[in-house]
């Protein structure tokens, strides 16, 4: 298994903070956020290797953390605004050009916290192979739902339906920037490149893979903080501290 963690944003909500710093590197709870990820991804026996995929304005961070942090490899999508980059499927599509991977994938986004085992959702998703799997976390609140992607289950766990910030959420089931595309379904990223659908968030791979053929569901226990502006760094700093 290949891990690749998407860390090509620029961080424009949380301004000034990420001015000079990616995302991936504010603390929560005294530990960045990159940091309780990859600790978490290095639990999973079965994960070989962690691509940490960046920009050309953030690398040198990476470089520089990459010291510290063994069995870790850096790959800069070589963009330099927000204009001009790739989007996440475009990053993810870049790291197999260049690493020719023929394993499973675990996917996981820079600003992604949880508290639960991740080798939980990958026991959950090799049950499900040869099929794709998302994770998800129930927020419980409608209204609330309207804010990010949400899915809706049957009762094998099966996506039936996948609604991208719906005015009249059908679910409470957001999804969370956590994936697994097995090795048998590799072949499908390029082929949504060929589309003309976005290539920003993942989200849209995996709703496109929903309906294409199949994607299972599992629902994350524990809490998730999507660190996406202030509002949420300062409640997931002052949760883990």
């Amino acid at each position: 298994m290949v891990a690749i963690i998407l860390a090509a944003g620029y961080g424009t909500r949380l301004y000034p903070l990420t001015l000079d710093k990616p995302k991936a590197f504010l603390e929560v709870g005294g530990k960045t956020i990159l940091d309780r990820l990859v600790a978490k991804i290095k639990l999973i026996k079965e994960c070989k290797e962690i691509i940490v995929v960046t920009n050309e304005k953030f690398y040198k961070n990476f470089k520089a953390w990459k010291a510290q942090s063994a069995g870790v490899e850096v790959i800069n999508d070589g963009t330099k605004s927000n204009k001009t980059r790739l989007g996440a499927i475009g990053d993810i599509n870049l790291v197999l050009q260049k690493k020719s991977a023929k394993q499973d994938l675990l996917i996981a986004g820079s600003d992604n916290l949880f508290e639960f085992d991740l080798r939980e959702f990958i026991r959950f998703a090799r049950k499900k192979r040869p099929f794709s799997s998302i994770a998800l976390f129930d927020i419980k609140d409608r209204k609330l739902a309207r804010k990010y992607g949400v899915c809706s289950l049957d009762k094998n766990a099966r996506v039936i339906e996948f609604e991208e910030k719906p005015p009249a959420p059908k679910s409470t089931l957001a999804a969370s920037a956590l994936y697994f595309i097995p090795k048998e379904k590799i072949t499908k990223i390029s082929d949504y490149m060929k589309t003309g659908l976005p290539k920003d968030a993942p989200g849209n791979l995996m709703k496109w893979l929903a309906k294409t053929d199949k994607v299972f569901g599992y629902v994350l226990p524990g809490a998730w903080y999507d660190i996406g502006d202030m509002k949420s760094l300062k409640k997931a700093d002052e949760d883990f501290k």
